[in-house]
């Protein structure tokens, strides 16, 4: 049987924009009458997602799959790993916890995944005509080089073609792309077939001279400058990406506080309240939060030591102050979590504290347990009051990624799931207090529920005095994904790239 064809997207750097060239690569070849599946052979993010089968996989690669118009599996993203602490992480196998490990042990361990890694690559390879393979950081790492499952080792082992990205808008990119050529030995080099020019900004025409010279040098073609672009509106993955964002300063009538914990995760649950107008602010400090109309405290993949974060910091007693004279907070799944009145962990899942007193703005309790909850789910929405009047009985979509159950001692549970991939079930979620403002949930996905959304931030505004707005926007990802498309197909050379998948060059 014929396999494939791969093409691989590496990078001289970690956020040098590979993501969103498969991405935009997923899609050409989907317009062109490809079948097309993203692959990425161990992505470290705290942004995930929960395919059908309930998995968890990096977002980076669900969105690459949206692009080829196709639903995420697990095989698109074998090894996650989901930084714990500075020096440790969960590794998530298939989409399922493996183990906690620290980083000097995982690289031990990386060997015994790569037969795992490789069999994830052949199943998308005997499905679909082109597999868009993307490296991680840089495949010139030299003291991971001989360790590494993800860039050049993948490359080679299935006999890809390499285009190498560099970032120019940080300065550097000749250097960069130069210098990572220069470290790479000459098997690896001879698997680098192109290069590409990410971010730029500016008349192009004024890079010909370096252009011609770095083809001299490296005896690659340079097969096209991709601009920056900002009118774009997809999903990111990294908290790089909250580092580089500019502070929205839309003219909307509601503004939004999230506090951005040291281990913040899925922070694009919040990507539609920007597209609403809503002035959304990531809190790092107290002095931050001024007078906002709504306080989130969103997922983490460490509640604890954010827990401990809040109140070392100031903020944990900034929130209570802010939420006891009539701020509403709204909390999701690590958020939840700690919004309670304490959490307990007899099993030492997330760290050495056994028992943790929450902020006690909700009257629920949390146990962790060992086995994560992964799923989508339908729900649908059981209050009528405060943050969720109007909004009963409407059915919303979204997925649950946690350690632990939630138990509630409040009247008042907020949802109730109703289906998952497996089936229909029965189970609460959520709990809204009696006054109706404070709201916790473990629904991650809420606020792409465009009803849901519009009545909520309704209920924002009449709380607060202000004029009911409409929606301005149902997002049309498929839009985006086209205008991504087009803007990437302009800016390279994809008869080129056809060829150098064909062997040709």
């Amino acid at each position: 049987m014929k396999k494939s064809k791969t093409i691989m997207i590496q990078g001289t750097a970690s956020s040098v924009g590979k993501s969103i060239i498969v991405a935009a690569l997923c899609r050409i070849f989907r317009q062109d009458g490809h079948r097309v599946a993203p692959f990425k052979a161990q992505n470290m993010a705290l942004n995930s997602f929960v395919t059908a089968e309930g998995g968890e996989i990096g977002r980076a690669q669900v969105v690459q799959a949206e692009a080829a118009g196709i639903a995420p599996t697990v095989d698109m993203n074998p090894v996650l790993l989901k930084p714990t602490t500075d020096t440790g992480c969960q590794v998530i196998v298939l989409g399922k916890v493996d183990r906690t490990i620290s980083a000097k042990n995982y690289y031990k361990y990386t060997p015994s995944l790569l037969k795992t890694v490789l069999e994830a690559l052949e199943r998308l390879r005997a499905v679909y005509d082109i597999v868009v393979i993307e490296g991680a950081g840089s495949p010139a790492e030299i003291n991971l080089k001989d360790r590494e499952i993800v860039n050049m080792r993948i490359a080679i082992t299935s006999n890809t073609p390499v285009l190498l990205v560099g970032d120019i808008d940080k300065g550097g990119v000749f250097a960069s792309l130069v210098g990572t050529l220069e470290l790479l030995n000459e098997d690896e080099r001879r698997h680098v077939k192109g290069l590409i020019i990410n971010k730029f900004r500016g008349d192009v025409t004024l890079l010909k001279s370096a252009i011609d010279f770095l083809e001299k040098r490296t005896g690659l073609p340079m097969l096209g400058v991709v601009p920056y672009f900002r009118d774009i509106r997809i999903a990111q993955e990294d908290s790089v990406y909250l580092d580089e964002r500019k502070e929205t300063h839309a003219a909307g009538d509601l503004d939004i506080a999230v506090i951005r914990l040291p281990h913040i995760s899925n922070y694009d649950d919040f990507d539609p309240l920007e597209e609403e107008g809503c002035t959304v602010h990531y809190i790092t400090q107290r002095f931050e939060l001024a007078n906002p109309h709504l306080i989130i405290l969103p997922g983490t993949k460490s509640t604890i030591a954010d827990l401990n974060y809040l109140r070392h910091s100031g903020l944990a007693t900034t929130i209570l102050t802010r939420a006891k004279t009539g701020t509403l907070v709204v909390g999701i799944c690590g958020g939840y979590q700690m919004l309670g009145k304490k959490i307990l962990d007899p099993q030492r899942v997330e760290s050495e504290e056994t028992e943790v007193a929450g902020l006690g703005l909700l009257d629920v309790i949390t146990e962790f347990a060992a086995e994560k909850s992964t799923s989508q789910a339908k729900a649908r929405v059981l209050s009528d009051s405060g943050l969720l009047a109007g909004t009963k009985g409407q059915e919303i979509t979204g997925y649950e990624i946690h350690m632990g159950q939630t138990r509630s001692e409040e009247k008042s549970n907020a949802f109730q799931i109703i289906e998952t991939p497996l089936g229909e079930v029965d189970y609460a979620d959520g709990v809204l207090n009696p006054q109706g403002t404070i709201l916790g949930t473990y629904m991650h996905g809420l606020f792409h529920n465009d009803g849901f959304r519009q009545g909520f931030l309704n209920n924002l505004r009449r709380y607060w005095g202000l004029a009911e707005g409409k929606s301005n926007t149902t997002i049309n990802k498929d839009r985006e994904y086209d205008k991504l498309a087009d803007l990437v197909r302009h800016n390279l050379n994809i008869p080129e790239v056809y060829r150098i998948m064909e062997g040709k060059i």
